[in-house]
């Protein structure tokens, strides 16, 4: 399996390198944000092992360019231990989260459950509603023919609702799959991820006719245009 370490760091990169190359790994490094993005479409890793807090491009910005294009899975590996840095990076598109210092054991656990994840089967529904196109399996997303960017988060919400096709999934369901059990009651965080697929997804976000709210139970997804 092949690592792509960006970090700025050395002895931290130096470190990684070794522990990694001796269980088998192939060891790919970048000192910035810039070179990671590049290392990432010269060599394609199978793992990138982010830090935050790197020159040129922030770890956040590396993020964010590598969803643009990649589903490549996303460890950070950062000093920032504060809630927020961790919401930032999981929202920008990242898939797990250790704050420095850690333990090589843990980290390299890490990285062998990020590398199980398989991509999607290729028999997964392409499914369309209006001019939009959404093909479960490549995690894509077109309107008109033109590619709609959605964050992480956005996706998975839409996920959600599009397996459940025609059926109502209630709020307390979309934010345990989303978000988590600790945020079953904080239905602000629904509104507002609604209201941003409905702008990029709907004919007409204040009158949706593919994203509907059931008043007082949740919301449901239908592919026939209310």
């Amino acid at each position: 399996m092949k690592i792509l370490i960006a970090d700025d760091d050395p002895q931290i990169v130096r470190a990684l390198r070794i522990t990694l190359t001796a269980r088998g790994y192939d060891v790919i490094t970048a000192a910035d944000g810039r070179a990671a993005l590049n290392a990432a479409i010269e060599h394609h890793p199978d793992v990138v092992v982010l830090d935050l807090g790197m020159p040129g491009l922030s770890g956040i910005e590396v993020i964010e360019g590598l969803r643009g294009w990649s589903t490549v899975p996303i460890l950070v590996v950062s000093g920032r231990s504060e809630s927020w840095d961790k919401v930032e990076a999981l929202d920008a598109g990242a898939d797990d989260y250790v704050t420095k210092p850690f333990a090589a054991d843990e980290l390299l656990a890490r990285i062998r459950a990020l590398g199980r994840r398989t991509p999607a089967a290729t028999d997964e529904p392409t499914i369309a509603f209006g001019d939009v196109v959404v093909d479960l399996s490549a995690r894509l997303v077109t309107k008109a023919g033109v590619a709609v960017r959605l964050t992480p988060t956005e996706w998975r919400l839409l996920e959600v609702l599009l397996r459940n096709h025609d059926r109502l999934v209630s709020r307390e369901t979309l934010l345990t799959e989303v978000w988590g059990p600790q945020y079953t009651t904080d239905t602000g965080y629904l509104r507002l991820y609604l209201a941003q697929l409905r702008k990029k997804l709907e004919p007409e976000p204040s009158k949706p006719r593919y994203l509907l709210t059931e008043a007082g139970m949740g919301y449901r997804f239908t592919s026939d245009g209310a």
